[in-house]
């Protein structure tokens, strides 16, 4: 089965039940325990600067591991799972020196996920796809990183730009979705959603975008400023295949603002949410049965089409969320005549 195949049956499929995305890859790393001779591998063995936390690179010195992580999400009941890389740029491979490699970890990762997804398609003959994971960067392109200088910027609109085009570009022979997550400053996404709009250009490839917000804390809004609301204005003209909110907060606290881009968005709506706050060690407490009974509720409400789970989330949560939502049925996306009603603009004055 082919790309454009997967992405319409996971169409026809998401008509009829909640989809489900993995859960958080970094908690999983964790897991594993690695020091730094860990991280390094044989092949980085006399890397000059520490590589620890870098947990991209593992698709290169433990390609095993990080495969091992998407067919143990894929046996727990996941749809779709998400590339380890979410920090494969130039841009935030520059805190470890490793800029030259970041098209190639992007590559890999991209290539482990897609084997696990086939060879989980075979053994179950079900479903199984990949999402390319495209993370936010550590600069931001709205807010000035100098209080004396509000006017700075570390990087500029076509750097980034660049950055992730180099970064789709490598992934694209592998994955069905481009998923722009996480994001904070919705200029970073709009750099990403151009470089992914540039890529379709330059190859005729279409690949479906996937976009997810993040609402930092219980203002309601992104770190750029946006209620959730105003984040799927600014990004709806990329025609999204689904578009939601992650990370940050739990799923009791994320609730009233995925209900908020529920309301308004005219295509399928995901989430995942954290596995609650963290504690005073940054650790997440939240069990499965918790996360579950929450995503239970958002589900029978008919707030969302493909759930998951963030920060602290493991295969348990998400065999626990996929047999707590199945039931449900999936929300029904608002209609194209109401969302320019909910905007308040007339037919001739919405930008497709």
């Amino acid at each position: 089965m082919n790309r454009q195949n997967r992405v319409d049956a996971l169409r026809q499929l998401a008509r009829e039940r909640v989809l489900i995305l993995d859960g958080a890859m970094g908690t999983q790393i964790q897991a594993l325990g690695l020091d730094e001779a860990g991280y390094r591998g044989e092949r980085f063995v006399d890397w000059a600067s520490p590589i620890k936390g870098n947990n991209d690179i593992l698709n290169l010195t433990r390609p095993e591991a990080i495969k091992a992580i998407h067919q143990a999400y894929f046996e727990a009941g996941a749809d779709i799972v998400e590339t380890n890389t979410f920090s494969a740029t130039t841009i935030a491979q520059a805190d470890y020196n490793m800029e030259g490699l970041a098209a190639e970890i992007a590559r890999e990762g991209a290539r482990l996920a897609r084997e696990a997804a086939d060879e989980h398609a075979v053994r179950t003959g079900k479903l199984s796809a990949v999402a390319g994971a495209i993370g936010p960067t550590n600069k931001t392109l709205s807010i000035s990183p100098d209080v004396n200088d509000p006017g700075f910027r570390d990087v500029g609109f076509e750097v980034v730009r660049q950055a992730y085009y180099e970064q789709a570009e490598a992934m694209a022979e592998f994955v069905d979705f481009m998923l722009i997550e996480t994001v904070f400053d919705t200029l970073n996404a709009k750099a990403a959603i151009k470089a992914v709009l540039d890529l379709r250009e330059a190859t005729g490839e279409e690949i479906p975008i996937m976009l997810s917000g993040t609402i930092t804390d219980r203002s309601g809004r992104t770190l750029s400023g946006q209620t959730a609301e105003a984040f799927w204005y600014s990004i709806r003209h990329a025609q999204p295949w689904a578009v939601g909110l992650n990370c940050a907060l739990g799923a009791d606290e994320l609730r009233p603002y995925i209900a908020e881009i529920s309301r308004v968005a005219d295509t399928l709506v995901l989430a995942y949410p954290n596995a609650g706050l963290p504690n005073d060690m940054g650790e997440y407490d939240e069990t499965p049965e918790e996360t579950s009974a929450h995503l239970q509720e958002w589900a029978e409400a008919g707030l969302v089409n493909i759930l998951g789970g963030c920060c602290g989330t493991t295969p348990s949560h998400i065999k626990a969320i996929a047999q707590a939502s199945q039931p449900a049925r999936p929300r029904h996306p608002v209609t194209r005549d109401r969302a320019m009603r909910l905007s308040g603009l007339e037919p001739f004055e919405l930008i497709s």
